[in-house]
């Protein structure tokens, strides 16, 4: 097995190394702000940088290339650009939230789908945590993770604004979760067009005034956003029975 080091002992940083571990790569530890990190790929055969986004290619710069050490972050947006300094990069960013490190590990080995590019030590590590992998080209990663933020962030989003408006009328979240739960279950079997219901599908727009006139102002623009979506995908449905 190969063993690596982690440049970040944040929440990615952690659910990796603990999830590699586990599937029997050696781990050489954790590198973080206050560390030199000249040296940070000797001695391993890969060097994870697990920081933010917009320290990617500052950090790998201060790192001096080493010929056998592949250098790889976990970023879904940046290109193999940012490695620029090393011969041996690739990414690896993966189809998941990972909110700790305990969740992350188990998430991170639950088959979950991985966006790759570079080097062939990214197929490896893949492999290694029996996931699914993908090929994303440098040109393409900004869309695939503005998708990625609308299929997490976005959602968790909206559904802070059903968690304030449902408190609006003494409601908590945990009623409407089924709800949630049974619409993502449907377009996972029947795709997004056809798994939508509701008044934008149906074309209810005296439905969808009434909501708005219910709303607070400040929820309003959510909830037009929302309603916009949905009546653009009701234009690709299949026909509402009658």
């Amino acid at each position: 097995m190969l063993n690596f080091r982690i440049v970040g002992p944040g929440r990615a940083g952690t659910s990796l190394a603990a999830a590699l571990s586990r599937r029997g790569w050696d781990f050489a530890g954790f590198l973080g702000r206050q560390d030199d990190l000249t040296d940070a790929a000797r001695g391993v055969d890969v060097l994870v940088l697990a920081t933010p986004d917009d320290v990617i290619a500052e950090v790998a710069g201060v790192v001096a290339p080493l010929p056998t050490t592949t250098v790889v972050h976990l970023s879904g947006s940046l290109g193999l650009e940012a490695l620029a300094p090393h011969p041996l990069r690739a990414a690896v960013h993966p189809l998941v939230p990972l909110p700790n490190g305990e969740v992350g590990a188990a998430r991170l080995a639950s088959g979950v789908t991985f966006a790759v590019a570079g080097a062939p030590v990214a197929q490896t590590m893949v492999e290694a945590l029996g996931g699914r992998l993908v090929e994303v080209s440098d040109g393409d990663r900004a869309a695939y993770h503005a998708a990625a933020c609308i299929a997490a962030n976005h959602v968790v989003a909206l559904l802070g604004q059903v968690e304030r408006v449902a408190a609006s009328v003494g409601l908590d979240l945990d009623s409407f979760l089924p709800l949630t739960r049974a619409a993502v279950d449907d377009v996972s079997t029947l795709g997004a067009a056809a798994a939508l219901t509701g008044p934008a599908r149906r074309g209810d727009w005296a439905t969808l005034s009434r909501h708005l006139d219910a709303l607070p102002e400040g929820e309003r623009p959510g909830y037009q956003a929302g309603a916009a979506l949905a009546t653009k995908l009701a234009g690709a449905a299949v026909p509402a029975e009658v």
